[in-house]
């Protein structure tokens, strides 16, 4: 199907519209353009992308996301590209590359990476993005030695950046977008180290006013996932505010939520940041120690407290994007008292209904379980 470079085709003609389910929103399966019906992408002929990626070499493979492996690939006239190549092995595949296909190249945002073009020949799914050379936030932030080139000045940017760019999803761009995926490797940095959201295959659209939405086919990732969408697939811009809340407390500790209950503290990094920040002072131990000399008490304290405000086990407790790209820029607006997070959500969203011993008090009204997830 692949013609030539420069060609375009209307999204229309490649994807016929899947079934509704009763209210506004969907998955981004083309054919709904939301008055965008003249939306074009180019597309790529498979051989030019297999000449830019040396056919897929190794040595090309910058890593690999849940729906296949991303290549660094080099045109002809020296441009840099990344190509995201459908694994045949994923089940989403096809609606994952068809939902990034129709939604991507409706956006356009610094802080969103763009979709150069996509191909589609025979068995192969390519999208073509623009080429990101410090890869993604999780391979500076959770690695023991690159994370100290993370500052609390470039923190502090990569976090209003990421803010800025889901408040376009949710507010400021035509279409209303719930991401579902967000998380450190979601986030890629330029050669700036600007943020920019990635990965929108899960996303879903909101039509008119509608709010939140439901769904039988949980996906997303173990650590990320706000309760209420995890345990019964409720979807609305609260579910993004959530998994908001969990980045900027990663970023601003260097510690992974999924992994951080197996660490030396036992516990999930919602129930030790809550802990800590319930004895005051003490919410400074949760702190990256390589951004101790660069950052500024009373302005982590508030970046902490915002994070706790976005993971209230509640949603209607959370702030939508617009005040907490609010609350991050200005020290003037006053700032609710979070009420306690869902622990158990940053712990193993699970296929049992243990919990650990060492929360059990704290969190026996927070337990919560999950039988059908699809971690990435």
């Amino acid at each position: 199907m692949c013609l030539a470079e420069k060609k375009a085709i209307n999204q229309q003609e490649l994807y016929t519209r899947e079934g509704r389910t009763g209210d506004d929103s969907y998955d981004i399966l083309g054919g709904e353009t939301h008055g965008d019906s003249h939306q074009e992408l180019p597309i790529f002929p498979l051989g030019l992308a297999l000449e830019a990626t040396k056919h897929f070499s190794d040595e090309n493979k910058l890593g690999e996301g849940g729906f296949g492996p991303v290549y660094k690939g080099i045109l002809a006239g020296g441009k840099e590209i990344a190509v995201k190549r459908l694994s045949g092995s994923s089940g989403q595949g096809l609606q994952e590359f068809k939902n990034e296909v129709t939604l991507i190249a409706k956006l356009q945002h610094k802080n969103l990476v763009r979709l150069l073009g996509c191909c589609l020949d025979g068995n192969e799914l390519l999208l073509i993005y623009e080429y990101m050379p410090n890869k993604s936030l999780d391979v500076f932030l959770f690695d023991s030695t690159r994370h100290a080139q993370l500052d609390w000045k470039r923190r502090i940017s990569i976090i209003n950046g990421i803010a800025r760019g889901l408040l376009y999803l949710h507010e400021d761009s035509r279409l209303k977008i719930i991401h579902r995926d967000l998380k450190a490797s979601n986030v890629l940095l330029d050669h700036e180290m600007n943020p920019k959201i990635s990965d929108f295959g899960m996303a879903r659209i909101f039509g008119g006013n509608q709010n939140e939405s439901n769904t039988s086919k949980v996906v997303g990732t173990y650590g990320y996932m706000a309760p209420e969408y995890a345990l019964e697939g409720i979807i609305s811009v609260k579910s993004d505010v959530f998994s908001f809340g969990v980045l900027l407390l990663e970023i601003i500790s260097g510690k992974k939520n999924s992994g951080f209950y197996l660490s030396e503290h036992g516990q999930s990094l919602l129930t030790y940041t809550w802990k800590l920040w319930c004895k005051g002072e003490e919410a400074l131990e949760l702190m990256d120690p390589v951004i101790k000399q660069s950052c500024v008490a009373a302005e982590l304290l508030k970046f902490i407290h915002i994070g706790l405000l976005c993971v209230q086990e509640d949603p209607a407790d959370r702030p939508n994007m617009s005040s907490v790209a609010v609350m991050l820029a200005s020290d003037a607006v006053p700032l609710p008292q979070p009420t306690q997070p869902a622990f158990s959500a940053g712990r193993s969203i699970a296929r049992s209904g243990q919990s650990s011993s060492s929360d059990s008090k704290i969190c026996s009204v927070n337990e919560v379980t999950l039988s059908d997830v699809s971690p990435r």
